[in-house]
């Protein structure tokens, strides 16, 4: 269970990831190509932030996870002067796909009679 203080460094990192990723997304010439931070959670001693990333479109996201945490101490460094007044210390972040929207996808189409799971085997 997520204590007060540890929702709030989430919320924070959460919107400043936002702006920092779509921002970065731009620049590099990545068109076309949406990512979304689905959810943080933040470690007790807040040390740790896990940031779940959606992206769409699905095909490049687990390339686009690996850049991202190969990048991780340049988008420390962005959020650290983005949060500076808000959180003493930055927490290390660790980057993971939140495939849930693909996995919900799935599961519509196969409710609408599409790649059902158990006629395609």
């Amino acid at each position: 269970m997520e204590n007060q203080r540890q929702k709030k460094v989430a919320a924070v990192l959460q919107q400043d990831l936002v702006e920092v990723l779509q921002g970065a997304a731009r620049e590099g010439g990545m068109k076309g190509i949406i990512i979304s931070v689905t959810k943080v959670s933040v470690t007790v001693d807040l040390s740790i932030a896990k940031v779940y990333l959606s992206i769409f479109p699905v095909k490049d996201s687990q390339d686009l996870i690996e850049g991202i945490s190969s990048n991780a101490p340049l988008i420390k460094h962005e959020l650290a002067g983005r949060t500076k007044h808000q959180l003493r210390r930055m927490p290390e972040l660790l980057f993971f796909l939140d495939d849930s929207l693909e996995y919900i996808d799935q599961i519509d189409q196969s409710l609408k009679g599409k790649n059902n799971p158990i006629y395609d085997s």
